[in-house]
């Protein structure tokens, strides 16, 4: 089964492929029907599919440990879910099934930000139809539509304080994250080093004081997506309404 192998001879990923661009196009087809349908995704009838993807999340969140154990690529050093978007998968997998209001405002900022910077810039290395090209993207696509889901059709929104909640759990979990790195050798969430190759974390500055530049970039970006996605007034919020499908 090379579709479920280590090896990626056959499956060699290219960033803005065929393949590439059809997942971009269906992220943004995604998010479009979540706003226009948002009116009918409101009724209780949905609880069903929320609870469906969540459990699809978990189960394919574990095929991927399995598969990586399997081939021999299981390892404390890079296999735990401590990056920012595995983190945004277990906080997706609790907001389905809780609806918890405070898990949106971090997943709202975490995910809209890391998942769509991991789409348009995917670091993978297996193509379609490989099995890890479908976790990695159902994944993302999974984190990003959802908090979209809970905005547009269950009325969830951000407030100012949501930026000050999501500054307070970085600072909780950098210093997590910082300890299982030593003691695993890892470089989880970066905070260990930079990546070997190319990327924004150059322009950041030297080791340490890229991750506080990189923390103040994403909280100011969260700022943004505050602005964007806060609690619009009657004006606006009737515009919008003109905008959905009956």
């Amino acid at each position: 089964m090379e579709w479920f192998g280590r090896s990626n001879t056959n499956y060699d990923f290219d960033m803005f492929s065929v393949s590439h661009f059809v997942i971009m196009t269906i992220l943004f087809l995604g998010a479009i029907l979540i706003f226009l349908y948002r009116n009918k995704l409101k009724d209780e009838k949905w609880r069903g599919v929320e609870i469906g993807i969540a459990v699809s999340l978990i189960s394919i969140e574990v095929t991927y440990h399995f598969w990586m154990a399997i081939n021999g690529s299981w390892d404390v050093s890079h296999a735990f879910p401590l990056e920012l978007c595995s983190i945004s998968l277990i906080l997706t997998v609790i907001l389905l099934l809780t609806r918890k209001k405070l898990i949106y405002e971090i997943l709202l900022f975490t995910a809209l930000l890391g998942a769509t910077q991991a789409i348009f810039t995917p670091l993978l290395n297996y193509e379609f139809p490989h099995f890890r090209f479908f976790h990695f993207f159902y994944t993302h696509l999974m984190e990003i539509w959802v908090p979209l889901y809970f905005t547009w059709a269950k009325g969830y929104r951000p407030t100012i304080w949501s930026v000050l909640k999501l500054f307070v759990f970085l600072n909780i979990l950098m210093p997590i994250i910082m300890l299982i790195n030593k003691l695993t050798g890892g470089n989880y969430m970066f905070l260990s080093h930079k990546p070997d190759g190319a990327s924004l974390l150059d322009v950041l500055g030297p080791y340490p004081f890229y991750i506080l530049s990189m923390e103040g970039l994403l909280i100011t970006l969260s700022l943004f997506v505050w602005l964007i996605f806060r609690e619009k007034s009657p004006k606006k919020l009737e515009a919008d309404r003109d905008l959905s499908i009956p």
